[in-house]
């Protein structure tokens, strides 16, 4: 048993809270802290009520690291759940390596002045943790996380080589809004209107923005428009999975939202860079997140199911071998359970997991900074059935996806 700090009370804070709640045997202590200590103490009434579990909440800036210290010591814990914002990813390193206690986080580091995210500063700390003997595990949400346990379970079980890989991600819910993004606006809005990247053949390639997609056929689904994204995962998958002739990311969005999104950008809305209004320097694309709906406001009365899997092709005993691995997670059901939208369940279930691997599972506790397809899948896809994400295979055949 033991003491969990969560940071950040957003949609995915929401759900990591309540999970950790649900699995008390495991997570002795929690202590949700946020800048807004009152969204915190809502998420701890609504945790009370429907899971009879107390937690402890607090007022805390992620980006001050004393102040991040200062709490850490008076609660504690054995490690530290980041679902902040990936701003201050360093910052909570940094106070976790100050007060020896692990560290987790959802999301990759990106600063805040320019829409650039990568793994080479929180690798960086490679040598610090392991000295400290504290283990930081990035990336443990869906995608990235879970996306490289299915990766790393479909090299382990159903491959020699791996050459091609295709992460698809699929929201097909309606949330009834004309405009809303599902995850931090800034953060969301960020990465799509950035360059695309895939990996072929042994380098990098670049697009503009949202210029390659396609139809794909998601299970119970069916065809969605899907694009072509760089995401963050595809970094660390092609790093640990040398093997890999091409590695994509798709994620689909209906014509709508492609619409409006055009429509803020020519105007303005999108960009990073400050603006003078009124004598005051305003970033648009922030006063744009403080007027769109919060995404953890979206929960109720959101209808459909996500999708998200890996296809992958590649060679086993001398033979062509495909492989495709899913999860389809409804909206309705997980606001039911967790008071959140799919989107934030999928990222916030998987944090819950890797968090409880770290302190029950000596594979999944080791000093340094690994990400999650460096350690042992098979525990980590047991408990994705048992814990609300359960998965599907098929193994060999046509992909839906076309190579």
């Amino acid at each position: 048993m033991s003491k969990v700090l969560i940071i950040g009370a957003g949609g995915v804070g929401t759900v990591v809270a309540h999970k950790c709640a649900i699995n008390s045997e495991v997570f002795s202590s929690i202590l949700l802290a946020s800048r807004t200590k009152s969204k915190c103490d809502k998420i701890a009434a609504d945790i009370k009520e429907m899971h009879g579990v107390d937690i402890q909440t607090a007022g805390v800036d992620a980006d001050n690291v004393p102040e991040l210290v200062t709490l850490i010591k008076s609660f504690g814990p054995k490690m530290v759940i980041n679902v902040a914002l990936p701003y201050q990813d360093l910052t909570i390193m940094d106070a976790c390596l100050e007060t020896g206690v692990h560290y987790l986080d959802t999301a990759n580091y990106e600063p805040k002045d320019v829409a650039k995210f990568e793994y080479s500063w929180q690798w960086a700390y490679q040598d610090r943790f392991k000295e400290a003997g504290l283990m930081a595990l990035l990336g443990c949400g869906f995608d990235p996380g879970v996306t490289q346990v299915f990766t790393s379970y479909a090299n382990k079980h159903y491959f020699d080589e791996m050459h091609y890989l295709d992460i698809i991600d699929c929201n097909a819910g309606d949330h009834g809004k004309a405009f809303a993004t599902n995850f931090n606006p800034e953060i969301n809005i960020r990465e799509i209107t950035q360059p695309g990247r895939f990996w072929e053949n042994g380098e990098w390639k670049e697009i503009p923005a949202m210029s390659i997609h396609k139809p794909i056929d998601y299970p119970n689904i069916g065809e969605r428009e899907s694009y072509v994204l760089y995401h963050e995962e595809l970094e660390s998958l092609v790093k640990n999975f040398p093997t890999l002739k091409r590695a994509r990311f798709w994620m689909t969005f209906g014509q709508a939202y492609i619409t409006h999104l055009q429509v803020l950008q020519n105007v303005g809305m999108t960009s990073i860079e400050p603006i003078k209004f009124q004598g005051m320097d305003v970033v648009p694309l922030e006063f744009l997140k403080a007027v769109l709906p919060p995404p953890d406001s979206l929960g109720e009365n959101y209808t459909g199911q996500t999708s998200i899997g890996c296809q992958i092709k590649g060679i086993k005993d001398g033979k062509e071998q495909t492989y495709y691995v899913w999860n389809n997670c409804s909206h309705s059901e997980a606001y039911k359970e967790v008071r959140s939208q799919a989107v934030s369940y999928t990222t916030g279930v998987p944090a819950m997991i890797g968090a409880m691997l770290m302190l029950t599972n000596e594979e999944w506790m080791k000093p340094g900074v690994y990400n999650c397809e460096e350690l042992n899948p098979d525990p980590f896809m047991e408990k994705l059935n048992t814990h609300g994400l359960p998965w599907n295979e098929q193994i060999g055949g046509a992909l839906p996806h076309e190579y």
